[in-house]
């Protein structure tokens, strides 16, 4: 059992702020969080070539350490040190909350650990600032971050949450994203789902569909920036399989567009469904013969 009292009593040691900082626009930053960045002794950052920008915006003239996943192992024992000796330290990433999908969560735990006080100020993140204006349930979500790179993992890991109910967050990469949302279609269904990219810069979007359309509009249509995705959480309905046998091609076709699928995506699921090209699946919804030999 452990008491802090972030702001009362005698404090012998410094104080570890952590410090969000804008995820995009620059009018995000809060009175406090500069002032906290202009008032302690030493800012951690994750890169501080970045902080430095944010730090000459706003006239900031506190001196950075780096903090990051290469180096925290030689240097959370030196911040702490100086915690100790009263220094009070501010911690930041390039964007955003520390520790969320970034570095900072070993500091924390170490000055826990030394009954240094931390203290977090509210302020960006991109998970919850996308889930509510994304048209999803936001009561409740489940916050992941970025999945494995390698399928495989993925797969395992979608696995583990295909029955989670509430809504998910991810964070993925440009370049990433197709795959990840067709992954994610295949291990989950077509569920409704939301991708966010650019948040809160002046080339925000936000895509909004079932994970077929999603995945059919991301292989034609490549895009950048930063992004977040929300899938629904499983409604207790599991979808049943619609084997080939009982149905044709166009009746496949049919029953998924029923459902509110656009033709298109629904003609590319049936074909994954059935491992036939896409052309076969479509000449049997539009009922294109085959020219004659």
């Amino acid at each position: 059992m452990q008491k802090q009292s972030s702001f009362k009593g005698k404090q012998l040691s410094g104080t570890l702020y952590l410090v969000p900082t804008p995820i995009g626009n620059l009018q995000d930053m809060t009175y406090r969080a500069v002032e906290t960045l202009r008032t302690v002794e030493l800012i951690a950052s994750e890169d501080t070539r970045n902080t430095q920008k944010l730090l000459n915006h706003f006239e900031i003239t506190t001196s950075q350490k780096s903090l990051h996943e290469h180096n925290f192992k030689e240097r959370v024992p030196e911040l702490v040190t100086l915690l100790e000796q009263g220094k009070n330290i501010a911690q930041v990433s390039d964007a955003g909350m520390p520790s969320i999908s970034d570095p900072g969560h070993e500091l924390v735990v170490a000055c826990i650990k030394a009954n240094i006080p931390v203290v977090s100020l509210p302020g960006p993140t991109a998970g919850l600032t996308a889930l509510i204006a994304s048209g999803l349930s936001p009561q409740p979500n489940y916050f992941y971050g970025f999945l494995p790179r390698k399928k495989n993992e993925q797969v395992k890991e979608l696995t583990t949450l295909k029955n989670e109910e509430a809504t998910l967050i991810f964070y993925e990469s440009p370049h990433r994203l197709k795959q990840t949302v067709k992954t994610v279609s295949e291990v989950f269904g077509n569920r409704q789902a939301v991708v966010c990219r650019e948040l809160t810069k002046v080339h925000e979007e936000y895509l909004r569909g079932t994970l077929a359309e999603l995945t059919d509009y991301l292989s034609e249509n490549p895009i950048k920036g930063e992004c977040c995705l929300m899938v629904a959480g499983f409604d207790g309905l599991e979808a049943t399989p619609i084997a080939p046998s009982e149905l044709t091609l166009k009746q496949q076709v049919q029953a998924l567009v029923t459902e509110g699928i656009k033709p298109n995506a629904a003609i590319k699921t049936v074909a994954q469904n059935n491992q036939i090209k896409k052309q076969v699946v479509y000449k049997a919804y539009h009922e294109i013969e085959a020219p004659a030999e």
